[in-house]
């Protein structure tokens, strides 16, 4: 069984522990990385140049949204499901022009976290147009004792998947196809890995990724639908977590010139419409 912590303040997973004492998520030690779990809301990644046009008008949009920096209402606890909600206000329509409720909940049954997420389009006539993503942060190693170079990625296909970079520089998508090749599903991360930037990996070529301890046995699988995954680690700072992704969107290629309806991998909402999506991490 597990135990879990979730902060209102973006509705953030800040622990997965098991009956060991186990933590699985990463403290948010700002050293690396100040965060645990954030939810990424209206987009994810970057908009080129930090903004985007909508009807004409310019918006100016931070890296992964506001949504996380944003304190949620609880609506709902009990001893194994938790929900928060987080509504448009004139700040968030300063920002970004639509009128939305985000609901975000998390259950737990034995070992796994369900992490739920609920989009209302509250607008009464026009389609809203958002991304939405995940970005939880695992310990690895597992062991303090133990290096990061004795761990691995593995995923739910057999030999190989095609991947994009991001451009750590300014945070946009490199538009250049990769091969990352794979055995048995299962890729070393070596010293140099994670030295470029996250990889993006598009159109549902995976739907599992976990990370495997030195002894080849997965102590953490995350579990999604979503059509692109991103997997990150802060670049050439041998930090001791890995980031598993599951997207619905991601941030612009370099030279993207197009509008917030035009966005790849955007979902667009009709007006009173409902988005529901799900992924599940796996301990052990």
């Amino acid at each position: 069984m597990l135990t879990v912590s979730v902060d209102s303040f973006g509705a953030e997973l800040t622990s997965i522990v098991d009956k060991n004492g186990t933590e699985y998520l990463w403290c948010g030690d700002s050293k690396y990385w100040g965060r645990h779990s954030p939810v990424l809301f209206p987009v994810v990644g970057k908009p080129r140049d930090g903004k985007f046009t909508y009807e004409g008008k310019e918006y100016t949009m931070g890296q992964h949204g506001f949504a996380r920096d944003m304190e949620f209402t609880c609506t709902k606890q009990e001893q194994e499901e938790i929900w928060f909600a987080l509504n448009s206000t004139e700040e968030t329509l300063a920002k970004y022009p639509f009128a939305f409720c985000l609901e975000i909940g998390y259950r737990l049954t034995e070992n796994t976290v369900k992490v739920m997420w609920k989009v209302t389009n509250r607008e009464q006539e026009k389609d809203m147009h958002f991304s939405i993503g995940a970005h939880p942060a695992f310990m690895c190693p597992l062991d303090e004792k133990e290096e990061k170079t004795a761990y691995s990625l593995q995923m739910d296909a057999k030999d190989k998947v095609t991947y994009f970079f991001l451009n750590a520089a300014n945070g946009l998508l490199v538009d250049k196809e990769y091969e990352l090749k794979l055995e048995n599903g299962v890729h070393k991360i070596t010293e140099d890995f994670f030295d470029e930037s996250a990889y993006v990996i598009e159109n549902n070529q995976v739907s599992e990724v976990s990370l495997v301890n030195p002894k080849g046995k997965a102590y953490i699988t995350v579990k999604f639908d979503a059509p692109l995954v991103g997997i990150w680690s802060p670049e050439k700072k041998n930090a001791p977590f890995v980031c598993i992704e599951p997207w619905y969107g991601r941030c612009d290629k370099e030279n993207f010139a197009g509008t917030l309806e035009e966005r790849e991998w955007s979902n667009q909402l009709a007006a009173g419409g409902v988005f529901e999506a799900a992924y599940d991490i796996c301990v052990g």
